[in-house]
């Protein structure tokens, strides 16, 4: 199974990838212009995420880069805290993290309107400490696109190069990030990305 070539999703290299795509097909164009600025609002209210993809998936909450909430639209620059369900980071208070890497809004074939937000694993903001606090490495991203046409409105969740980190002290944390990566390994992960991506279309 191949990648699919989406415009501005970094390329597979190596490790597990995934593509996770929801569309609604909308045949009036006032009515999908409407949607999408609903769609629009939910997706850059990253601290809402949780509320349209159910009470089993990960929360998610937006910090700037010096590690304090934030409740506005996100920046590049800024953090997103990840409590997934199970056991988190340990030193970590439990969490994984994520840094904010691109935004922008550059449509391509096809669509009229086109947002996008790039993350990849990173460091906690809230300490002093540079070792990456999440389950894959640094060089795995996750990328988020909303986009419309004439008569559609997508959302799409891409994976690329998720390899387990083992930048990390401790056997319990290495062990840990190992069988979570197992996890996305066998797209089982793409589940909860699909109840995400699902959810910011649930009108």
């Amino acid at each position: 199974m191949k990648t699919k070539q989406v415009y501005g999703v970094p390329a597979q290299i190596k490790g597990a990838f995934h593509d996770t795509e929801s569309q609604k097909k909308i045949t009036d164009p006032d009515i999908v212009l409407h949607k999408f600025e609903i769609l629009k609002n939910r997706f850059f209210s990253i601290n809402e995420w949780k509320k349209h993809c159910g009470t089993l998936s990960a929360d998610f909450k937006l910090y700037d880069n010096n590690g304090i909430p934030a409740d506005r639209t996100p920046r590049e620059g800024d953090f997103i805290r990840i409590d997934i369900p199970g056991p988190g980071d340990f030193e970590a208070r439990g969490y994984d993290w994520v840094e904010i890497m691109n935004i922008d809004n550059n449509s391509c074939d096809g669509e009229l309107e086109r947002y996008l937000i790039k993350c990849q694993p990173s460091r906690s903001p809230q300490s002093k400490d540079d070792r990456i606090r999440h389950f894959f490495s640094r060089e795995s991203t996750s990328t988020f696109i909303i986009s419309r046409g004439m008569d559609f409105i997508k959302v799409g969740i891409y994976g690329r190069n998720e390899m387990p980190n083992y930048d990390k002290k401790g056997i319990l944390l290495k062990i840990r990030n190992f069988i979570i990566s197992l996890v996305g390994f066998a797209h089982l992960t793409k589940i909860q990305w699909k109840c995400l991506s699902d959810g910011l279309l649930d009108f």
